[in-house]
């Protein structure tokens, strides 16, 4: 059984994945702080309370802006999700890609492991 795993750790490109670990972990970490410095607000309900007076211009263009930074940060954190996932689906590819070349090699020595054990049957049953 060791030989199938020395020959998986032969076959990935390990440089690759080593040079693209810390940039994939930066951005992993980048989106949770994200995530935890971004709480979501607690929504104004004053709006929703009919014996409240109505806001004033200038509060709902405060509102306004703050909801537009709002959508800005989330597209920003949407946009980088994008690039992270787009980083892990090459590097799976990558690793597709070895493990299939390990598969193929892995069936190449299967066949030529029964041709010698016919090649031995042979000579031994001279």
């Amino acid at each position: 059984m060791p030989i199938p795993w020395l020959a998986a750790l032969k076959v990935i490109p390990w440089g690759d994945v080593i040079e693209h670990a810390p940039k994939v972990l930066n951005a992993a970490r980048k989106l949770l702080d994200k995530q935890k410095a971004g709480e979501e607000p607690v929504p104004d309900t004053s709006l929703m309370d009919p014996q409240a007076e109505p806001p004033t211009l200038g509060e709902l263009r405060n509102r306004l802006i703050e909801a537009r930074q709002l959508i800005d940060q989330q597209a920003a954190a949407q946009q980088q999700t994008a690039q992270t996932l787009s980083e892990l689906a090459e590097q799976n590819a990558r690793l597709v890609a070895a493990v299939e070349l390990l598969r193929v090699r892995t069936r190449v020595l299967m066949g030529v492991a029964a041709v010698l054990v016919v090649g031995v049957g042979v000579l031994l049953a001279r």
